[in-house]
């Protein structure tokens, strides 16, 4: 049996194309971003949005974070308004993180 070129069915190539790019980019948004610190640790993400954890309790509202004061903690980084609310947190990170992962 001889196949020759007009034998052969193009129309099912853009379809498996298709369907393969379609899965790609799916199975792409599901995944977390995950960069490194350095150190080999992974970083899945900013914790709370870049807000100062520890400014909850010490100035009892929502204070943005900066990257300036930032510290690696349980697989995130956490940005802090000041270095000295950095260290509190350092000091006792479970003292001043959410309680159900912050991300």
């Amino acid at each position: 049996m001889n196949i020759t070129s007009s034998n052969i069915s193009f129309h099912a190539l853009p379809l498996s194309l298709g369907l393969v790019l379609g899965l790609v980019i799916a199975f792409s948004y599901g995944l977390p971003a995950v960069a490194s610190d350095g150190d080999g640790d992974e970083i899945l993400g900013i914790a709370i949005k870049g807000y100062d954890p520890v400014a909850y309790f010490t100035e009892g509202k929502a204070v943005k974070g900066t990257e300036k004061y930032a510290h690696h903690w349980n697989e995130a980084e956490w940005h802090f308004a000041s270095g000295e609310n950095r260290d509190r947190f350092a000091a006792d990170p479970e003292a001043y993180a959410p309680s159900h992962g912050g991300f």
